[in-house]
């Protein structure tokens, strides 16, 4: 099965030459990339997110499989929904699903579904990948899509993803793809999504959660940062830091409803 592009021309370029400039606006290598467990990354228009997610993934050693997780904004298919086989199409060439290790990990956690329709057109995994290919030209994903809050599922299924990794002996990423909070003035936004940057920061998967709700941050990503920091403990994370922070209005001059937008590396 053949993933085609879902939201190129709209969310990133839609062409070779205009993605890989895009691309070279965004990813600049470090010489010694910091390995880590996980990544929290925005998933928003590159126009917009895109200089703060390519920190992220300038930063950090990519290693050959990632599993990604992000949230189901269109609701379709399982709520649990796993992309398990085939390759997924972007504009500079393709990039091939981990099959084995999504063969362990649905294996390992019976809350999983292969569900290939979910993920037709939803965006926030989409874009994660040409940048990903940048990096690495030999990843390896196993997309993700959590369309429940049902924290018990979230918690199980974040054990389940360290007890996957770990059996799989082989280094693999664990990546949130989340937006901060949306359509508030610049002010608000910046005080609700410290509150949420902070709790990430601290590996405090239930702080988040109280957080995000007590002061109802429209922070879309919640549970699957919830299902990596969970599991990101469990391979033996001890600390977090957040590598930029922005929002929309910082590109787009409009403070009035902005979105944040937050990198999070998880060591």
């Amino acid at each position: 099965m053949i993933r085609q592009p879902a939201v190129a021309g709209q969310f990133y370029p839609g062409n070779a030459r205009s993605v890989e400039a895009g691309l070279d606006q965004f990813i600049h290598p470090v010489a010694v990339p910091r390995p880590a467990i996980g990544l929290v990354v925005p998933h928003a228009g590159w126009m917009y997110s895109g200089a703060t997610a390519g920190i992220a993934y300038s930063s950090v050693k990519i290693p050959d499989h990632v599993i990604m997780i992000g949230p189901n904004h269109h609701g379709m298919g399982s709520p649990y929904a796993l992309y398990d086989a085939g390759k997924w199409l972007t504009p500079v060439g393709e990039v091939a699903v981990d099959e084995p290790l999504a063969a362990e990990l649905l294996d390992h956690c019976d809350l999983l579904s292969e569900d290939l329709r979910a993920h037709a057109m939803e965006h926030c995994l989409e874009v994660q990948v040409p940048m990903l290919h940048r990096v690495n030209p030999y990843v390896r994903i196993v997309p993700l899509l959590i369309g429940s809050h049902d924290r018990d599922d979230l918690q199980q299924i974040g054990q389940d993803i360290a007890a996957t990794v770990k059996e799989y002996g082989k280094p693999v990423l664990l990546l949130a793809s989340s937006d901060l909070n949306h359509y508030e003035d610049q002010q608000t936004s910046n005080r609700k999504d410290r509150l949420a940057l902070d709790a990430m920061v601290a590996l405090d998967e239930q702080e988040l959660w109280t957080q995000v709700h007590a002061n109802d941050i429209s922070m879309c990503g919640v549970a699957p940062a919830y299902i990596v920091l969970v599991a990101a403990k469990k391979l033996g994370a001890t600390r977090a830091e957040v590598l930029d922070y922005r929002t929309s209005g910082d590109v787009s001059g409009d403070f009035s409803a902005v979105v944040g937008y937050g990198a999070v590396v998880i060591e």
